[in-house]
């Protein structure tokens, strides 16, 4: 969902990038350790808690055995991130940690390993090298960034009539409270093509918009489906696609159209300070 928080987490932990992390959705679990680690929560802010005392987001934390982090309330965001120091042991599906098979219950278990006997150490040679700049780079960029969604036209933008496109990126839009993690339903101006068109079925992916039979949007999330016949008209472009998912139900929000240079040269900007 959002890929830029997770990343962070990871790059404050000295974590693999790619490493697995926990997505947190407000009201959430509350989340029992059972092994010292060091951990670090990033995206959303849910007041988190650790043993009912408050702890910072975006900042490396020791747990100790037994400890119980929970969160209070959302003031801010969507989704938060969970990355523990070390590695994952679950079973990986398609190179994948990720998986639908099973949702998570009470008393589950996550099997995580830390290489590190001195976690005092660890703690030390982390906040060495935390990088404050692009971790309040990060957040203003998620949470304090007004600016229009950009997205690249699709196959069907050309099918739009002329009120539909001056509506798409002229007019506000809101997320529906009906989101979940397969797509955010649109609440918005109706849009129609000039002709009633069957499409074929094709590819989509994260960030699709896809035109509904009822003139609604809706925007494909990291859940999606693989293939889809609804008229696509465009592709929220990466760099955008964490700042999207953050947003809270019913706040308005803009598109506006890029091109395909641009998101490029945006991506490799963003993620480029990511490096050790």
């Amino acid at each position: 969902m959002d890929v830029l928080s997770s990343t962070l987490a990871n790059f404050i932990l000295q974590n693999d990038l790619n490493s697995p992390v926990i997505e947190i959705h407000f009201p959430s679990s509350k989340i029992q350790f059972l092994d010292d680690s060091i951990i670090c929560i990033t995206g959303a802010n849910f007041v988190p808690v650790l043993n009912e005392k408050s702890i910072p987001l975006n900042s490396p934390i020791v747990v100790h055995k037994n400890d119980i982090l929970s969160m209070l309330q959302p003031l801010e965001g969507s989704i938060a991130y969970l990355a523990i120091k070390g590695s994952c042991n679950e079973p990986t599906w398609l190179n994948s940690h990720a998986s639908n098979n099973k949702r998570l219950s009470a008393d589950d278990i996550l099997q995580f390993t830390t290489t590190d006997n001195d976690l005092n150490q660890t703690l030390q040679q982390i906040n060495n090298a935390l990088n404050g700049v692009l971790i309040e780079q990060t957040h203003n960029y998620l949470f304090d960034n007004h600016d229009p969604i950009r997205f690249l036209p699709g196959p069907a933008w050309n099918d739009l009539n002329e009120s539909a496109i001056h509506d798409i990126i002229k007019k506000p839009f809101t997320i529906s409270a009906q989101r979940n993690r397969m797509g955010y339903p649109l609440n918005g101006p109706k849009l129609s093509t000039t002709n009633p068109t069957n499409y074929l079925s094709s590819a989509v992916t994260r960030g699709t918009l896809q035109l509904l039979p009822n003139g609604d949007i809706i925007v494909l999330m990291a859940d999606h489906q693989t293939i889809g016949g609804y008229a696509n008209l465009g592709q929220i472009i990466l760099v955008d696609l964490p700042r999207f998912a953050q947003m809270k139900n019913g706040i308005p929000f803009k598109f506006s159209l890029t091109n395909l240079d641009t998101a490029q040269t945006l991506y490799k900007s963003m993620y480029a300070p990511f490096k050790y």
